[in-house]
């Protein structure tokens, strides 16, 4: 506590907030004055943006080698609370300003314009495009229920067993908190955040729900952004907490246990329900990543008998409009993936840093959600030994072959995998209740009739198979597929037996294979960073085309974002078409208000990928065409 007062007052001191105690919000609230945060062209955000970083730029090292030793013998002290590297107590009594004194008064004043020159660059973005919007006339109608994806949703201790105290209530993941258990008590934490392997539920004496509300979603950690942007625009054409809800889960569960345990789909249905019977309006359900596939069982749930009940009038008569789009193989087999969350730098580094393959592997193994995005379809969509669907010319290898091993001289490696030949490979060489786990929560096959089809709307396994079941029968429904394209994404990986003796997996990623489209082992496609173009776009773009799939003729419309990222923003700006990062672009954030606003039917459907051709050459065809 004494260390956190000092760095608060230090950063009083040199930043020159106001002599107030009371401690500043984590974020930048509504601005007061609707002139000092104003829409303004690209070109001179972009001109700002560049005069403040080539005038930071140049003494930004200064100040932070000032400030540097200060910081690193706090930080040192911070991870050194039991030991005698420094005594905490002591620095209580430094005297703040004799450290004044000595920085000198250039380098304080350069602080200052630094952090007033970003803080600038960020007012000039935040609620803009809502406010454009609102300047067209654009305001709230439809009630807004956002369901998140993996990486949005924190997950919040609640138990109050002896070794649950120190956490009760705090973010074991999504949160500083989480990172600082992982680097201090991982043990601790593995033991928290891991499901029981056989029940899939929680283990005896620990209790993690889902954290609730928009501040559970709108940052992962301080100062990395999720759904804030929206938020901020959502509130500019009059959404607040009455008719825009957050609908988070616990997405370490299997789908069906998300009713057993916390009554997930009975909550959301009974929220839709009243958001309906109090605004007179249908809601927009507004989806990212994993939440889409949520969402999509949902559908099935709420109208099956002994479920849901609602029948199969209930999503047409209170959804208007759906938003969102329909990776995981590594990350079951060996622990690996080139990203795990589209988490930040530094956290990866920690997961990387604290967390062995083997470790990983079990952890997420753990958790049957994550197998939920294990590739569906098979070798008719991913492609065969020697073709795959988005083979690009001049490709070195084909995509179809999905693992790929170098050295073909053992049981480990016994030669290349396409998707229909790896799904049993990774159950070889898991344990019996992960497979059991697996193969009882999900499906990945394909139904080539209608009458499997229909067949399959009565089976919870299907529910999250969208080559298996269908759409609801909902004629007014409308389904916008929003997705970003252009940024390279893992579609093929190459492994090799794990020779290392301290290792526990038997295989890993063989990071020297750096040849085409390989990096470090990863062969990399088309898609947003994380979600393949196929996965993201077939099912919009052909699939529920198909009348087997879509026989209540949903409205389905795809609007593609090519990834264009300012060179000078770490979250690539108003143009990214990175997976977590869209959630920011300007041009989504407007999507989004026209459909809440009802104005969605002026979207025209916008394709700039070769997602047609590819899905064209999937092997999968409309029996009734």
């Amino acid at each position: 506590m004494k260390m956190c007062i000092i760095m608060a007052e230090l950063r009083r001191r040199i930043f020159g907030s106001s002599s107030n105690s009371t401690p500043e919000p984590s974020r930048e609230g509504t601005p007061d004055n609707a002139e000092d945060y104003r829409v303004i062209p690209a070109k001179k955000l972009q001109k700002l943006t560049k005069a403040s970083k080539s005038k930071g730029n140049k003494r930004r090292n200064a100040w932070i080698f000032g400030l540097g030793g200060i910081f690193g013998i706090i930080v040192a002290g911070f991870f050194a609370s039991s030991n005698d590297i420094i005594d905490l107590a002591s620095l209580a009594d430094v005297n703040l300003d004799s450290i004044m004194d000595v920085l000198p008064a250039g380098l304080i004043k350069d602080a200052r314009d630094l952090q007033r020159h970003e803080r600038d660059a960020v007012n000039y973005d935040s609620f803009s495009v809502g406010l454009h919007a609102q300047s067209q006339g654009i305001k709230a109608k439809h009630p807004v229920i956002m369901i998140p994806g993996v990486i949005s949703t924190g997950l919040e201790s609640w138990g109050t067993e002896e070794h649950s105290r120190q956490y009760f209530r705090k973010r074991l993941w999504g949160s500083w908190s989480m990172m600082r258990a992982l680097v201090l008590d991982k043990t601790s934490w593995k033991r928290h955040i891991m499901l029981d392997k056989i029940t899939g539920l929680d283990p005896p004496g620990i209790k993690l729900r889902a954290a609730q509300g928009f501040d559970a979603a709108d940052f992962f950690i301080t100062g990395y952004w999720i759904w804030n942007k929206i938020l901020e625009n959502l509130a500019t054409i009059g959404y607040d907490p009455t008719n825009a809800f957050t609908a988070a889960y616990d997405w370490r569960l299997s789908y069906m246990n998300y009713e057993v345990r916390d009554q997930y789909f009975t909550r959301l249905q009974n929220h839709i329900e009243t958001a309906v019977r109090i605004s007179d309006q249908k809601v927009v359900l507004l989806t990212h990543s994993m939440g889409s596939q949520v969402l999509y069982y949902f559908f099935h749930w709420v109208e099956a008998p002994g479920h849901g009940n609602g029948g199969p009038e209930w999503v047409d008569t209170y959804v208007g409009s759906m938003l969102g789009a329909l990776k995981g193989m590594p990350t079951v087999l060996s622990g690996e993936m080139k990203d795990t969350a589209q988490l930040n730098a530094f956290a990866v580094y920690g997961l990387e840093k604290f967390l062995s393959r083997h470790e990983r592997c079990e952890m997420f193994r753990s958790m049957p959600g994550i197998s939920s995005m294990l590739p569906i379809g098979g070798n008719a969509v991913w492609g065969n030994s020697t073709w795959a669907p988005d083979d690009r010319p001049g490709q070195n290898i084909s995509f179809g072959t999905f693992i790929n091993f170098r050295n073909r001289n053992s049981t480990q490696s016994p030669g290349n995998l396409t998707v229909d030949e790896a799904l049993p490979y990774l159950f070889e060489h898991s344990d019996t209740w992960y497979k059991d786990s697996v193969l009882h929560s999900y499906s990945y096959g394909v139904a080539h009739t209608r009458e499997e089809v229909e067949a399959n709307q009565l089976i919870p396994s299907k529910w999250i198979n969208p080559l298996e079941t269908r759409l609801p029968l909902a004629p007014n429904l409308k389904i916008y597929c929003f997705y970003g394209i252009a940024k390279d994404t893992e579609r093929a990986y190459y492994y090799r037996e794990d020779l290392d003796p301290a290792s526990k997996t038997n295989v890993t990623i063989d990071r020297d294979v750096n040849v085409g489209e390989a990096d470090h082992g990863v062969v990399m496609g088309e898609g947003d960073g994380t979600v393949n173009l196929l996965s993201s776009g077939y099912m919009c773009a052909k699939g529920w085309k198909m009348k087997r799939y879509n026989p209540g003729g949903v409205q389905v419309k795809t609007f593609e974002m090519p990834h264009e990222p300012d060179r000078f923003s770490p979250r690539g700006g108003p143009n990214t078409g990175d997976h977590v990062d869209i959630l920011g672009r300007s041009s989504l954030n407007d999507l989004i208000l026209r459909v809440a606003g009802g104005k969605g039917d002026l979207i025209e459907e916008t394709i700039h990928s070769n997602i047609i051709k590819y899905a064209d050459n999937v092997q999968i065809w409309d029996d009734e065409a």
